[in-house]
C-alpha cells in the first residue's frame, strides 16, 4: 500500500470546498479522491440549492435571504482539485464564496460549483439529500467509480 504523500506538501497548496449535494456522501469522495479530507458542517448565505429536471443531483444560485446547508472540505491538494473540477458537469462555475462554519461561527473563503445559467427553466424545488442517499447512492457510487477510472486512464496516456 502506498504512503500517504507528507502532509507539508498538501498544505502547501490547500484548498476549501464547499459542497452541498452528493458530495457530502463520504462514500463518493472516497471513491473521487482516494481518501475522505477534513471537514466541517457549514452553511453558504444568500444562496438556494434546487433539483434539476432529469438528474439525480443538485444545482445552486445566489438567492438573497436564503441559506444552503452543507459542509467545507479542507486541506483539498490542487491534484484533488482538478478531480472535482473534471467531476462537476460543464454547467457548473467554480467560484469563490464566503462559507459560515456551524461548528465554530467562523467565516471562511471556499471554492464551491455554482450552476451556470441562472435563467435554466430545469431548476426546481429543494433537493434532499437524505432522499438521494436512500434512492440514488448506489448506482451514483457505480457511476463515481466508473469515472475515476476512465479518468486514471486518460491520464496515464
Amino acid at each position: 500500500m502506498a504512503s500517504p504523500p507528507p502532509p507539508a506538501s498538501a498544505a502547501a497548496a490547500a484548498h476549501r470546498v464547499f459542497v452541498y449535494g452528493t458530495l457530502m456522501s463520504e462514500e463518493v469522495v472516497r471513491v473521487l479522491l482516494g481518501r475522505v479530507p477534513p471537514s466541517s458542517p457549514a452553511l453558504l448565505p444568500n444562496h438556494q440549492r434546487f433539483s434539476i429536471k432529469g438528474r439525480v443531483y443538485p444545482a445552486i444560485l445566489p438567492v438573497d435571504g436564503n441559506q444552503v446547508p452543507g459542509k467545507v472540505f479542507k486541506e483539498i491538494t490542487d491534484g484533488e482539485l482538478h478531480v472535482l473540477d473534471t467531476f462537476e458537469d460543464e454547467e457548473y462555475v467554480r467560484e469563490t464564496v464566503g462559507v459560515s462554519l456551524t461548528d465554530s461561527s467562523e467565516t471562511v473563503p471556499a471554492f464551491a460549483y455554482i450552476w451556470g445559467n441562472e435563467g435554466d427553466p430545469d431548476l426546481y424545488g429543494e433537493w434532499d439529500f437524505d432522499e438521494w442517499k436512500r434512492v440514488h447512492l448506489k448506482d451514483y457510487l457505480a457511476m463515481t467509480q466508473g469515472f475515476k477510472e476512465e479518468l486514471e486512464q486518460l491520464e496515464h496516456r
